[in-house]
């Protein structure tokens, strides 16, 4: 089949960012697919349209400036923006089977749809995030016109929708909660990376360079710094350990978004010496510093809406064999209890985060056994290997006589 795959923040593994999409294209085309992406670069494409091909699929680049830095309705244009740029090429492929389209944002979707109504092309709609319900729920979207046409929109785009894929359980509720979507939801939620991240020897020499200390307990967190991920709390855990003289547990902040600077202002005006802030890096780069670290933290503001969330961080954490502490009150609260591969502390309670990491570090045996956990985990369940596949044999059967032997 020829596969027009639309997602706005596409990213390769040599670049900052989730490579969900590029592994997925990547299983399509050697499964035998003409895969073809069509992606965007918020900065340093001198061209306003690139071509290329990697790994066995084709990627149209649109040069579209969007940062998580930007404010609501910024960010809203940016959406847009992309959106009647990638209407544009797709409009341009010939002979297309399916269009993948994945959100968010929700208008990703419009463009399949509008193929579909002119060309009578289906697609699959991906959900990553529950729009416009967490944008709702986080008080960003308070015109009440916005509000109706965004949920206008997303009955519209699940109804039209061949099959949607959520990434997990708490989005396949969200979705079958628009009346005629319940038997074509399907959950596969964000993937392990076990040949990317993984146990090893620590560079020292990159602890060195990045100013970490080696006897130090540290503890990750490495992502988007959006409002969303409700950084204080750890801010709030760091000033907690302060107050209390411990100076040997520290939080490695790696990344960028619109929160940073506050963050990092936080950090000097109460001297919290024990947070260190790194910026965004390529996922190998990301992988040897996670290797540094003895935990992982995947936070979330306390709203219902987030704790459906399938956090890239969350499983390459897994794959790396170190311990994942949640604070989302869903279903990654029960992946960590009931395999025992991390903890869960209440998101308005940072001193239960304080306490978690100051029994942690005490007890290393238990970190072993919980890290070694997480590492089966990621091996048995949730590898790309594993749901790569699933996905691609998801996409072959909604073509059945295509493939009937």
């Amino acid at each position: 089949m020829r596969i027009v795959y639309i997602h706005q923040y596409f990213r390769t593994p040599e670049e900052a960012g989730g490579t969900r999409s590029y592994f997925i294209a990547s299983a399509l085309a050697h499964a035998g697919h003409d895969v073809i992406m069509i992606g965007s670069k918020p900065e340093g494409q001198p061209e306003a349209v690139k071509t290329y091909s990697i790994n066995g699929f084709r990627v149209i680049s649109i040069r579209n400036y969007y940062a998580n830095k930007l404010g609501f309705y910024a960010r809203i244009k940016s959406f847009f923006r992309f959106m009647i740029k990638a209407s544009r090429e797709l409009f341009r492929q010939k002979e297309v089977d399916l269009v993948i389209a994945t959100s968010t944002p929700l208008t990703v979707g419009i463009p399949a749809w509008l193929f579909k109504k002119f060309r009578k092309v289906p697609y699959l709609f991906e959900v990553r995030d529950l729009w416009p319900e967490a944008p709702i729920q986080m008080g960003e979207l308070k015109n009440p016109v916005l509000r109706k046409s965004a949920l206008v929109l997303e009955k519209t785009l699940y109804k039209s929708a061949v099959h949607i894929v959520a990434l997990s359980p708490g989005m396949k509720d969200g979705v079958v909660k628009v009346p005629g979507n319940d038997e074509k939801v399907s959950v596969i939620p964000n993937m392990a990376k076990i040949d990317r991240f993984w146990q090893r020897e620590k560079n020292a020499a990159l602890m060195k360079e990045l100013g970490l200390e080696d006897k130090a307990f540290k503890i990750i967190h490495f992502g988007a710094m959006g409002r969303a991920n409700g950084l204080d709390y750890i801010l709030d855990a760091a000033s907690i350990l302060k107050s209390r003289g411990i100076s040997d547990i520290h939080f490695v902040m790696l990344g960028e978004g619109g929160v940073a600077p506050h963050l990092k202002k936080r950090k000097t005006t109460e001297a919290l010496d024990n947070i260190v802030f790194l910026k965004k890096e390529p996922m190998a780069r990301t992988s040897e510093i996670v290797n540094l670290c003895q935990a992982s933290i995947v936070p979330f503001l306390n709203l219902p809406v987030l704790q459906t969330n399938s956090p890239n961080k969350l499983f390459d954490s897994l794959s790396a064999g170190i311990p994942v502490i949640v604070n989302s009150a869903g279903w990654t609260k029960e992946m960590v209890e009931t395999h025992q591969c991390g903890a869960f502390v209440h998101p308005d309670k940072p001193a239960e985060l304080a306490d978690l990491v100051m029994h942690w570090k005490e007890n290393q045996e238990l970190i072993k056994v919980m890290g070694d956990n997480a590492r089966t985990l990621a091996e048995s369940s949730y590898d790309k290997s594993i749901l790569c596949k699933e996905f691609v044999s998801l996409v072959e059967s909604l073509f059945p006589e295509d493939y009937a032997g």
